[in-house]
């Protein structure tokens, strides 16, 4: 993943499409979360689920990072699917309940931020 320094969004502006900027990857962390909050995944439908949410195209080195991050936190937990129908065996992903209490945690952030992020915006405007 390009590291983005001060004055990222004076860069080239015709390069920028399907980017994501500091602060879509900030939020990686809780997206993942609510996504596994939603449902068990495998790590590539995270990485689906998280350009639909809207994030852009995240590296799948970044997402896989994260996730061992989380888990290592004990935020996640995973297990490989032994039952397949095709291909190889694939790593499922599931909140625990240390996890829960972290994404309550994330919301009160995320709402902090939500409004801050308000107050920037009628300033600007």
């Amino acid at each position: 993943m390009p590291r983005h320094r001060r004055g990222w969004a004076m860069g080239n502006q015709s390069d920028s499409a399907g980017k994501h900027t500091p602060l879509t990857v900030s939020v990686l962390e809780p997206a993942l979360l609510i996504l596994l909050k939603e449902q068990p995944r495998h790590g590539y439908t995270l990485l689906t689920d998280l350009e639909a949410l809207g994030m852009g195209t995240i590296h799948p080195s970044s997402v896989y990072r994260t996730l061992r991050e989380l888990e290592r936190l004990s935020w996640v937990q995973s297990d490989w699917e032994t039952i397949q129908t095709q291909g190889p065996p694939r790593r499922t992903y599931a909140l625990t309940p240390q996890g829960e209490k972290a994404l309550e945690i994330w919301r009160q952030e995320l709402n902090k931020t939500h409004r801050l992020i308000s107050q920037l915006l009628e300033r600007i405007e």
